[in-house]
């Protein structure tokens, strides 16, 4: 096999499936979940339903199949269902069905249903029933991202685990350690932004850094690469406008991120990047503790810039500015256009 069919077989793996936990010690930043599960299964106290809720790309699914590997079942007695598109009453009826069929070469057979939000009101009344009383043999476990469009019957009868997003770093250093496995060199700059743009999510984070993974020509994942697929700013332009915001010199600052726009970046990037910067500043100016901290999420260039805001020649950085940014973060999804929001918020901070 050639170098590049080996390099195309590797791009056309998701790196989400190719690095999903498989263990409970590959699990990242859900130790308050693995700790109960592997107890519950080391002393035999299985429940008969589990509930598993957290925002998009946090391990349910994952965690899900960890379990019922835990509890001895083999794929054969494995059982997955994607309540998106199948989530009529007559997929439960179909479910309810196999519930009653002996685990073919696992002493538990257990059914995970993905999405089950999704369910209709009368797939969840067939559900009900089944769920209250299964087979001593049979193990239901329900992954949902919008738990409040869970009926309070359906709740009550599951153990609820709250899945939590992923901090920075835990995003940051699955980014490192990926695409160090991948053969790649992502500096740490690199890995903070990939991070920041997968927005609490392992799933999205690792689809970020296989995008930059397919650019790349040399697997020498630079900042301007990773800076390109995510449609950052330079850092540079980003400290131009907070230099402007400090001397309170707003047509400058809307003329940085004009700019920024102009030269391919998003909005809601440019601002994320703003937010992070201006937090920067005002943890060093009433934490400086902190400099450690931003001294790994920033370049040198960047912390001397916040450090000297952090000082009287920034006293227009201040927490009223951080809560309008992340007003306008908010709002630029319904915005008619992505910049209104930043615009607005500067235009409200001046005033």
């Amino acid at each position: 096999m050639t170098k590049t069919s080996t390099k195309q077989e590797v791009q056309h793996t998701a790196l989400y499936r190719k690095y999903r936990p498989s263990e409970w010690a590959a699990v990242r930043g859900q130790e308050h979940i693995t700790s109960v599960l592997t107890a519950a299964v080391e002393q035999g106290k299985i429940a008969h339903a589990y509930l598993f809720a957290g925002g998009r790309g946090t391990g349910k699914t994952s965690m899900a199949r960890i379990l019922a590997h835990a509890l001895g079942v083999h794929d054969t007695d494995l059982v997955e269902m994607d309540a998106a598109s199948n989530r009529g009453v007559d997929d439960i009826r179909e479910l309810r069905e196999g519930v009653n069929t002996l685990p073919f070469e696992s002493p538990y057979k257990v059914y995970i249903i993905d999405e089950a939000h999704m369910l209709t009101k009368e797939a969840f009344n067939a559900l009900l029933k089944t769920l209250e009383e299964p087979p001593q043999y049979v193990v239901f476990i329900l992954a949902t991202t919008e738990i409040d469009r869970m009926p309070e019957t359906i709740r009550s009868r599951c153990q609820i685990f709250q899945f939590k997003k992923p901090s920075h770093e835990t995003l940051k250093s699955l980014a490192l350690d990926v695409a160090k496995k991948e053969g790649a060199k992502l500096t740490s700059a690199g890995a903070e932004l990939i991070a920041l743009m997968g927005d609490g999510s392992f799933r999205d984070t690792l689809g970020i850094l296989q995008k930059v993974l397919t650019i790349s020509s040399d697997q020498q994942l630079t900042d301007e690469e990773v800076a390109r697929v995510v449609g950052a700013p330079s850092s540079a332009l980003v400290n131009d406008f907070l230099r402007a915001l400090a001397q309170r010199d707003t047509a400058s600052a809307i003329a940085a991120f004009h700019k920024a726009l102009e030269g391919g970046a998003e909005a809601k990037t440019f601002t994320l990047l703003a937010i992070a910067k201006v937090r920067g500043v005002l943890l060093l100016r009433f934490a400086p503790a902190s400099k450690t901290e931003l001294e790994a999420q920033f370049n040198p260039d960047d912390v001397a810039l916040l450090v000297e805001l952090s000082g009287k020649e920034g006293a227009a950085i201040n927490a009223t500015l951080l809560s309008e940014f992340i007003t306008a973060l908010l709002e630029m999804n319904r915005s008619p256009l992505p910049q209104i929001p930043l615009e607005l918020a500067l235009f409200r901070a001046v005033q």
